[in-house]
């Protein structure tokens, strides 16, 4: 069982590294948003499934402690890097929409 399972997961990462590098640049800030709203309500899903005290052992509840913690880091980071990308196209005070300082 173990062997499946570790085969599934070398198979979704070598899947997701192969959709997402297939990306053109002019969509990745909108698919990043995307996913990372998707990937808040897998953070959620995860702190509902600790509350209800699923893994009922110590070693479990660790293990789903750093993955809401992880997850957590994930989408925050998400959007700061996005936000980042989005403010490379607002307009700087001063200018107008021509590139020209104004006067």
């Amino acid at each position: 069982m173990l062997i499946q399972n570790l085969a599934i997961v070398v198979l979704a990462g070598f899947t997701g590294f192969l959709v997402i590098s297939k990306v053109p640049n002019t969509l990745h800030t909108p698919l990043m948003s995307a996913t990372n709203a998707i990937h808040g309500i897998v953070v959620l899903g995860a702190v509902l499934v600790l509350g209800m005290g699923v893994g009922d052992d110590v070693v479990s509840g660790i293990i789903l402690f750093v993955a809401v913690v992880f997850g957590a880091i994930n989408v925050v980071g998400g959007f700061v890097v996005t936000d980042r990308m989005l403010g490379m196209f607002k307009q700087k005070p001063g200018t107008s929409s021509k590139g020209k300082a104004d006067k």
